[in-house]
């Protein structure tokens, strides 16, 4: 049975840490509206350029007209998968939920005898995935410098699949990401970006009305670079929704354990007094009879 003493550093010790969850709560509840705001201003624009690109791309005429970045390599040996996950801890499931979707499209991939590639965006990713995937990871990025999302940082993964897509080192490259819904539901995505799919959802948006000017192999040709870092700054941006909806029902859940443990360990504390203090008496009385 623990001392009074122990179980006064430890009451004291809990009600520090929960001070912390408390006040790591409230600061990711002040960052989430910003980051949510964010999110749903970057869903139209990003849904936007894909219809565009898919109303261009059904104008044109030959497949060798059309961009390699909207048909792809022509082949699918080689996958490249982008892992979007936080630079910072303390978010409940946020990273694993990212790193488990991961993980089933990495199998599905590798059953089937293709090769698999990686880059990392975040160091959470990175430290989940180098232990059973590190020979497979070509690239580690990281903007734990960054204090907000920022297209700038998104282009800079952008360039980077682009270049090593015109140099051949992958056929099919897809983004892995949390998409936010509220503050305690977020849903793993996985998004192709290179060859450019589309769903039916897609389909059923794209409008028939566009004339334009120059030719659709020529827009597409600068339009496609700019789409893939559009994709992964609306991903960046639902994460940055998701990771703050996450910390904040996370820490939410960390103080109130922590008030729970608080109460608990007080009831032993003053039963373990009790206790003492009877054990005193009950020795004073003996010593008080036998004189």
């Amino acid at each position: 049975m623990a001392s009074l003493d122990d179980l006064k550093k430890r009451i004291s010790s809990v009600k520090s840490t929960q001070k912390i969850t408390k006040a790591m709560k409230m600061v990711a509840a002040a960052k989430l509206r910003k980051a949510q705001e964010g999110a749903e201003k970057g869903r139209p624009y990003s849904d936007k350029m894909n219809n565009i690109i898919l109303n261009l791309s059904k104008n044109i005429f030959g497949k060798e007209n059309t961009p390699k970045l909207l048909s792809g390599s022509g082949d699918n040996k080689v996958h490249l998968c982008v892992v979007l996950t936080s630079d910072r801890g303390l978010c409940g499931g946020f990273n694993t939920n990212i790193i488990k979707k991961a993980k089933s499209y990495f199998q599905k991939i590798l059953d089937e005898g293709k090769t698999l590639k990686i880059i990392t965006v975040g160091s959470k990713g990175f430290e989940q995935l180098k232990r059973f995937y590190g020979d497979k990871i070509i690239e580690r990025i990281s903007f734990k410098e960054s204090k907000n999302v920022n297209y700038f940082d998104a282009d800079k993964v952008g360039r980077i699949i682009i270049e090593k897509f015109q140099k051949g080192e992958f056929d099919i490259c897809a983004i892995f990401y949390n998409q936010f819904k509220n503050v305690i539901s977020q849903i793993p995505q996985e998004q192709q970006i290179i060859p450019l799919v589309s769903n039916e959802k897609d389909e059923a948006q794209v409008e028939e009305n566009y004339e334009f000017e120059p030719e659709e192999d020529e827009i597409l040709s600068n339009l496609l670079p700019k789409n893939i870092s559009t994709q992964i700054f609306k991903a960046m941006l639902e994460n940055s929704a998701s990771e703050q909806g996450s910390r904040m029902s996370a820490m939410d859940n960390a103080t109130r354990n922590a008030g729970e443990m608080v109460d608990k360990l007080t009831i032993e504390y003053n039963r373990s007094r009790q206790a003492a203090i009877t054990k005193e008496l009950i020795e004073i009385i003996s010593g008080a009879e036998s004189l």
